[in-house]
């Protein structure tokens, strides 16, 4: 006798939405493994205070979508990979830096049907069976949810680094999720709770990271300021919102800010996704220069 088919029942999605700055390499994690010692540089601290009192605020996530910096194909891509390895993105660190561990499970049903539905849009996409998560992923979800107990995917940017094609990027997302998704895990719920992780940085000079000058505070302030007023201000309407961010480059001092773009991506991407002021706006200091991370509830 033939066993039934168990048909799922597409349940409704609560989401969340963070960019954050995600700091240099795997510092903030050697500077956690390091605290109290005096001679040990602290060049985190805020941020990784930051990104807890995230996860505290957040409802749990049943699975997180992560767009990383790091990861930039021709083509937005998407892991498929059921357990992904750890890929070390970052050199010339101590060892401990390479033994790092976070095994997040993939979320494959999900990131299939994100897949069709992205491609239904008509954003050329495709699957990568094979990629693990990067350090844009398992540095900050250390942090954050250091069980590594909720299931994950990454979603790649585009070389191309067209702001306004990651804006698209951002309403595909939504809009693919929306529409309700299959339970991602055995426990019965009524929804489930997706958090959606732009992991960047709002400032991404490297040559600036170790200018203290007084002018380099100046010009990473600057655009810190345009950022903060752009993301969260109500005078702009969401025509002039999107116009400031796919045109960055045009805010005091952008290039200085950003020499390339990459990193600055992944906010394109979450304003997409909500297409409307951050609910929540932080501003801390990371690596010697002013930084923003950027919040959206459901």
């Amino acid at each position: 006798m033939k066993q039934p088919i168990e048909i799922k029942t597409p349940l409704p999605v609560q989401m969340s939405t963070a960019y954050i700055s995600h700091g240099g390499g795997p510092l903030p994690l050697l500077e956690m493994q390091t605290k109290g010692d005096a001679n040990s540089p602290q060049y985190h601290k805020e941020m990784i205070e930051a990104l807890k009192t995230l996860s505290a605020d957040f409802p749990r996530p049943d699975v997180i979508i992560v767009i990383s910096a790091h990861w930039e194909e021709t083509e937005v891509s998407v892991t498929t990979h059921p357990e992904p390895p750890l890929v070390y993105d970052y050199y010339g660190f101590s060892q401990e830096a390479y033994s790092l561990k976070y095994p997040a499970k993939g979320e494959v049903s999900l990131a299939t049907m994100l897949l069709k539905r992205l491609t239904e849009q008509g954003i050329a996409v495709r699957e990568d069976r094979a990629r693990g998560f990067d350090h844009g992923m398992f540095i900050p979800l250390s942090i954050m949810y250091p069980n590594a107990d909720v299931p994950c995917i990454q979603v790649s940017i585009t070389s191309d680094l067209n702001t306004e094609k990651h804006v698209v990027l951002g309403e595909a997302i939504r809009k693919a999720v929306e529409r309700g998704i299959e339970p991602v895990n055995s426990n019965a719920k009524n929804e489930v709770n997706i958090l959606v992780l732009g992991s960047g940085s709002s400032f991404h000079n490297m040559q600036g990271f170790f200018d203290s000058s007084d002018d380099a505070i100046r010009k990473a302030t600057r655009f810190n300021n345009w950022l903060q007023t752009t993301m969260q201000t109500s005078a702009y309407s969401e025509n002039e919102r999107k116009a400031r961010l796919v045109e960055w480059y045009s805010a005091p001092d952008a290039r200085y800010a950003h020499p390339r773009e990459e990193h600055l991506l992944p906010l394109h991407v979450c304003y997409g996704v909500n297409n409307r002021a951050a609910d929540k706006a932080m501003s801390l200091t990371l690596l010697t220069k002013p930084a923003s991370m950027f919040v959206w509830s459901d």
